[in-house]
């Protein structure tokens, strides 16, 4: 099959140096034949000598005047001196393909190349989880066509890794925490909240509604109706008024930074016992920490920006 398709593509080589009249390139393929070819008249015999003369082949040549028509209008004019050689541009380059049969059949596998010639016992065996495994399979292919061996190949690699793993962590920062129920042994949740310089403790558990705040009752530590509704607004979001009974303690400030932070933290303790009361509560803002402070007095004023009287004399 190897020596048909050769000569083949050697008989179109010259078919095409017969058009041309190109008596180099046909010397050319003389020589991949074993032959040699002196001038024109010689090229039907010797091919017909080697491949067995094939009307297919060898169609109808021109006559030897016509193949050099163009030497003789050339000298003519005297421009350039005409050799058998072409110019460049209508030159042939023969590019020879060397190909070698081969048995790649293995079925019989008489030698034994492929077995694995250590004992059962020996075989070390390893044991990855396969969430593992996968990923590692993923990274491997991912990154399969960069390594090389080379020591800038495993850099890149490196660096490749650390921005792959620095884009998981972010992915996972950027995700909502998973918040679960916390309720000590006597069934309270604990939350603590703060505003302005006050500081209070505040738990709850389930009860009548009733709320305690410094060993005092609710209305007499507040008497001001607008710090009563602040403190119990967390409970009337959550739709849980009566439900629980609340037990705070609180220091520093104010009634009205009092008042606030007991608000904060009846809502974190709300949170802790039934993570589905954050919502609602997040949407009014009681989960989040009033930053507003007094501010200090400054040199020269009354107070942090008032300006003294002024004096004619």
């Amino acid at each position: 099959f190897f020596c048909v398709l050769r000569l083949f593509v050697i008989a179109t080589i010259m078919t095409s140096a017969l058009k041309k009249g190109s008596l180099f390139a046909l010397r050319r393929v003389a020589c991949e034949l074993g032959g040699t070819i002196r001038n024109i008249a010689s090229v039907p015999k010797f091919f017909g000598d080697v491949i067995g003369g094939s009307p297919f082949l060898f169609p109808p040549q021109p006559s030897r005047s016509v193949l050099l028509m163009t030497d003789t209008m050339t000298s003519a004019h005297g421009s350039r001196n005409f050799s058998s050689k072409p110019a460049r541009k209508d030159s042939l380059r023969i590019h020879a393909v060397s190909l070698y049969q081969g048995d790649y059949n293995d079925d019989d596998n008489e030698e034994g190349l492929w077995d694995d010639d250590s004992p059962a016992d020996q075989k070390q065996t390893w044991h990855i989880d396969p969430s593992v495994g996968a990923k590692l399979d993923e990274q491997e292919e991912a990154t399969w066509w960069l390594y090389d061996g080379t020591q800038e190949s495993r850099d890149a690699l490196a660096e490749m890794r650390k921005k792959e793993a620095q884009k998981n962590r972010w992915i996972q920062n950027s995700l909502a925490p998973v918040r679960v129920s916390e309720i000590d042994e006597r069934g309270r949740a604990y939350g603590r909240g703060s505003r302005k310089t006050a500081q209070a403790r505040v738990w709850i558990q389930p009860g009548v509604g009733e709320v305690v705040v410094n060993r005092r009752e609710f209305v007499s530590y507040f008497p001001r109706e607008s710090d009563r509704e602040h403190v119990l607004g967390p409970l009337v979001a959550t739709q849980t008024c009566g439900k629980f009974d609340v037990t705070a303690t609180v220091q520093g400030g104010g009634l009205r930074g009092q008042a606030g932070a007991i608000r904060l933290g009846l809502a974190r303790a709300l949170e802790k016992y039934d993570p589905d009361f954050r919502p609602p509560m997040k949407r009014l803002g009681m989960m989040t920490r009033d930053p507003r402070m007094v501010e200090r007095k400054k040199v020269g004023r009354v107070k942090a920006r008032k300006s003294p009287q002024w004096v004619r004399r």
